[in-house]
């Protein structure tokens, strides 16, 4: 004889009336009271989640409806209709139950339809109960909407659905809407201990939170969890430790571990338990899942210390007493950035094919808040130098030399560092020779040997050359003269002479302190490029490539890869909206200029360099030629130079032709040089010479001012 498979027991423990309905009373009890007055509604519509007693509360509405006391909130169990629509009854003729999932076409429909008119055989309504109505297709739904805007009179629809949005709403604006909710944790545990003493099996305390969260607020999944927990039950009952195992939860050993080492800062303790936890065939996700869990119930405890009297906190009595401490030794903000990483990194982790690498990562991030720039990570921070020093913070004292860890900086830190400028030098170099040797010199760091300068002399007068020594050997002494004087002390440095002091070439004064640099301007750029967005989207276009180069007090010099870009953000126009954005972001009033270079070429100052270039002349602009005499007098400088090196006098009273500078930007031509150019073109020319007709020249200057390519035919 086969033995009868034992009942589930959300089947078995099914309610039978409104009043056993656990955690649904904003549903029963309107409900219960219509019942009572008799104001019976043709339609009804039961949503939520699954597992809520959707489909059991529209059963126990029938047979209130149907009982031979009806209708009644309090079926009296022992007539026909109360016997067949009882949870483990037969069911009954006039209470059909159908499943949209699979009967949701409108060939059911029509069929449902032609059943509906007849009337009931024994109880006093036909009730249709549909589950998963969101299932019903549109034609489906069109079927019954007649049916259902105006049934007879003994005709009753019970909609049940898990998407009420999904119901066609011509349907649903005709029905009286009951959303069901998630069972609460205090509402279900006392459901499963009533069940488990029903049942005759003891369970350990500390169970029954494992449970609870693992149905997830489904009545029906936390019985079956706790179903499948009594059916492997030894005779001493359910214990905890085979829960977790059966379950697949974290071990709270572990998580401790976790949580004291990312509260210590120990990052050996946290791997380790990572590592501990990989060896152990746990899963990465669900171990994150579970410290997210433990990092919310933390924060509940920092906010409210006696949440767990009040049922926020649902955990057994021995692991709310380490978890107390926890919160309190780690501190809110560090809690809530904890929490933000691992449910960002839970979204990265679905579908890894890496899990642990990722786990790991992300507790380098939670070890480590200097990496991240967000608010979170600054609170942190600040919160660990509150509750542990200076020190724990890894900051410098102040005073004294600088840690041992200055050398590993982040980029950021090296740019917010100020760059030693060589306006430093300058003043020292002008300043009388007393008060150098009073200041205490630097530290020198010595250069390599092979790079090493030969030392100054004591006392650095200078020497006048003998007639005897060539002039070759005076030039590399004057051109290694700048490298002396960079590795030489303030008390070593030659005596300037006090003209020197009158030029006007010293470098400009440092910023005050609140002025606007181009570290700033740099780090809100982008906020400059929206407003300047907002007022011309071509200004904006054009400027998303520039360069601040420079930045003298309100005076801004930018860069630009491109030379015709840079000259049309120097117009007025551009000019003009790229100061008042500016203005709107910084605060003052403005001047920009833009030039054309690139990042290397922006740090260095733009204003000498205008002035050491001549202008550059063009054909059209050149009014007067040379004078006859400038060639020749240029060849008996020349010429007088050689003679000096011959006989061997030193050039000290000839200076040195300059360096030629580097070429101005080409400019566009002007119509006068195009001129020129067509009327050269059209000149004869000897018979072996190339000319160029004038289509070609205007391909060619095209090409070279603005990068045009011709189109291939």
């Amino acid at each position: 004889m086969v033995r009868p498979v034992a009942l589930a027991l959300y089947r078995k423990y099914r309610p039978a009336t409104f009043a056993e309905v656990i955690g649904q009373e904003h549903v029963t009890d309107p409900l219960r009271i219509a019942l009572g007055a008799g104001r019976v509604n043709h339609a009804y519509l039961f949503s939520g989640p699954r597992g809520c007693g959707k489909t059991s509360s529209a059963r126990i509405l029938a047979r209130s409806l149907n009982c031979a006391k009806g209708p009644t909130p309090d079926p009296c169990g022992e007539c026909n209709s109360c016997v067949g629509l009882a949870p483990n009854g037969p069911g009954s003729v006039d209470v059909v139950e159908l499943d949209a999932a699979s009967h949701g076409g409108v060939d059911d429909t029509r069929e449902l339809r032609e059943k509906a008119f007849y009337a009931p055989a024994e109880a006093k309504y036909r009730v249709f109960i549909i589950d998963e109505a969101h299932m019903v297709t549109t034609q489906g739904f069109n079927a019954l909407l007649k049916i259902v805007e105006e049934p007879p009179e003994h005709l009753i629809f019970i909609f049940a659905t898990t998407e009420p949005d999904k119901v066609l709403p011509t349907i649903r604006s005709r029905t009286h809407h009951y959303p069901f909710r998630l069972i609460p944790p205090v509402s279900m545990r006392a459901l499963l201990e009533r069940n488990c003493a029903a049942e005759g099996v003891a369970v350990e305390p500390s169970v029954f939170p494992l449970v609870i969260r693992a149905g997830g607020g489904s009545a029906r999944d936390t019985q079956s969890v706790m179903d499948q927990l009594l059916s492997g039950a030894g005779p001493e009952g359910v214990r905890y430790d085979r829960a977790i195992a059966l379950l697949g939860v974290t071990d709270v050993a572990l998580i401790d571990d976790v949580v004291e080492g990312l509260a210590a800062g120990d990052g050996s303790a946290v791997f380790g338990t990572v590592d501990r936890l990989v060896d152990a065939g746990h899963d990465p996700r669900r171990f994150a899942t579970d410290l997210l869990d433990r990092l919310r119930d933390l924060v509940l405890l920092c906010a409210v210390p006696d949440a767990g009297e009040r049922g926020l906190v649902s955990a057994p009595e021995d692991v709310l007493a380490k978890m107390i401490p926890q919160a309190q030794n780690i501190g809110p903000a560090t809690l809530t950035r904890y929490a933000e990483v691992l449910h960002q990194g839970l979204t990265d982790m679905r579908g890894a094919t890496a899990p642990r690498l990722l786990l790991e990562l992300l507790c380098a991030r939670m070890l480590l808040p200097s990496v991240s720039d967000a608010e979170s990570a600054v609170l942190q921070r600040v919160e660990r130098l509150e509750k542990h020093g200076v020190a724990a913070g890894g900051g410098n004292g102040g005073g004294g030399a600088p840690a041992v860890e200055s050398k590993f900086q982040r980029p950021s830190q090296r740019q917010a560092e100020p760059e030693p400028a060589p306006a430093q030098a300058a003043p020292q170099a002008v300043a009388p020779p007393v008060a150098a040797t009073q200041i205490a010199a630097p530290p020198v760091v010595a250069p390599p040997a092979a790079a090493q300068p030969v030392a100054a002399p004591a006392e650095p007068t200078p020497q006048p050359a003998t007639p005897q020594q060539p002039a070759a050997q005076a030039r590399p002494t004057a051109q290694a003269a700048p490298q002396q004087a960079r590795f030489q002390r303030p008390s070593q440095s030659p005596p300037q002479p006090a003209s020197a002091a009158a030029e006007p070439a010293a470098p400009a004064a440092a910023p005050a302190s609140g002025a606007v640099d181009a570290v700033e301007i740099r780090r809100r750029w982008p906020e400059l490029l929206g407003v300047v967005k907002g007022a011309s989207r071509s200004t904006e276009a054009m400027l998303t490539n520039a360069t601040v180069a420079e930045v003298d007090g309100t005076s801004v010099t930018l860069t630009h890869t491109s030379g015709p870009l840079a000259r049309r953000l120097a117009e007025q126009r551009n000019a003009e909206v790229i100061a008042k954005a500016f203005g709107q972001v910084l605060g003052g009033s403005w001047q920009v200029r833009c030039v054309q270079g690139d990042a290397a070429t922006a740090q260095r100052p733009q204003q000498q360099s205008r002035q050491a270039r001549p202008a550059p002349a063009r054909p059209s602009q050149a009014e007067s030629a040379p004078a006859p005499g400038h060639g020749r007098q240029m060849l008996e400088k020349a010429m007088q130079a050689q003679a000096n090196r011959s006989t061997g006098r030193a050039g000290d009273d000839i200076p040195l032709p300059p360096e030629p500078d580097e070429p101005d930007d080409p400019l566009p031509p002007e119509p006068v040089d195009e001129e020129e150019m067509f009327a050269e073109a059209a000149r004869p020319g000897e018979p072996g010479e190339e000319r160029l007709d004038p289509e070609a020249v205007v391909l060619k200057l095209l090409a070279d001012e603005l990068g045009a390519r011709p189109l291939k035919s």
